[in-house]
């Protein structure tokens, strides 16, 4: 089996989103308009971007199924996942729309076969490579999430708050070791 199977995908993701759910939650309401530095998304703007930016691909990738993206396409599908992502303007609203959206996705990645994911959608030039497979468009997602939520780590990490990650990890740490199995018999 390859890593590139559906589920093997949409497992992936769903671990990732439910971090991101994570850093949500953790973050109280009245922190989401902190911005790191001028210029830069706040904590609520990025969680809506992470919200709503898988949109467009679903919609090239799903709905359309475009082997082409074209100069005019990524306008048209990433401005509309900038203008849903711009109706989310609670905590409630953002972690909703991540929990649902993310599962659509997941779902979706679930059906996904080798082969589909094998397809290559092609740039113009003078975009670099000039293809890609659905696969790496499609992982690019996880990816793009991974390095906004390390962002809102950061921040989180600014604000005093320690990222859940970093509490797990400590808590194991903390945790006295098991006693060694021993096969002696009783």
């Amino acid at each position: 089996m390859n890593y590139y199977a559906g589920p093997d995908l949409a497992r992936a993701f769903r671990t990732v989103r439910k971090n991101t759910i994570e850093v949500a939650q953790d973050i109280p309401e009245e922190q989401y308009g902190f911005r790191a530095a001028d210029g830069t998304m706040t904590v609520g703007e990025m969680l809506a971007h992470l919200a709503a930016s898988p949109t467009w691909q679903l919609a090239a990738h799903r709905d359309e199924k475009k082997t082409f993206l074209s100069f005019e396409d990524f306008p048209r599908f990433i401005g509309a996942a900038n203008a849903y992502a711009a109706t989310l303007k609670t905590k409630a609203d953002i972690v909703a729309a991540l929990e649902t959206n993310g599962e659509t996705l997941a779902t979706w990645f679930d059906t996904l076969s080798d082969d589909v994911l094998a397809e290559t959608v092609g740039f113009p030039p003078p975009l670099q490579p000039p293809t890609k497979t659905r696969f790496e468009m499609l992982m690019g997602i996880k990816e793009h999430e991974m390095h906004h939520r390390a962002q809102l780590m950061v921040m989180q990490r600014m604000m005093g708050i320690v990222p859940h990650l970093t509490r797990a990890r400590q808590a194991r740490q903390a945790a006295p070791a098991a006693p060694a199995a021993t096969n002696r018999p009783s």
